[in-house]
């Protein structure tokens, strides 16, 4: 699986790392999203489409 987030969607809400932390991080200087792991592994599928799911700004995605 590979992951990607869109910096210039992101508007900071941090919900993604509620439901993946491991995969994703937040820089509070730029108030966006970083990816901690761009290619988790399958266990970690439900988590991280759960943050892709309840992304308000739909700035997550996953392909694989």
């Amino acid at each position: 699986m590979r992951v990607e987030a869109d910096a210039d969607l992101c508007q900071g809400h941090q919900m993604c790392q509620g439901e993946a932390p491991s995969v994703f991080g937040f820089d509070r200087d730029a108030d966006v999203v970083v990816l901690l792991d761009e290619a988790p592994g399958e266990e970690l599928r439900e988590q991280v489409a759960a943050a892709v799911r309840y992304c308000p700004a739909m700035a997550l995605s996953v392909t694989g």
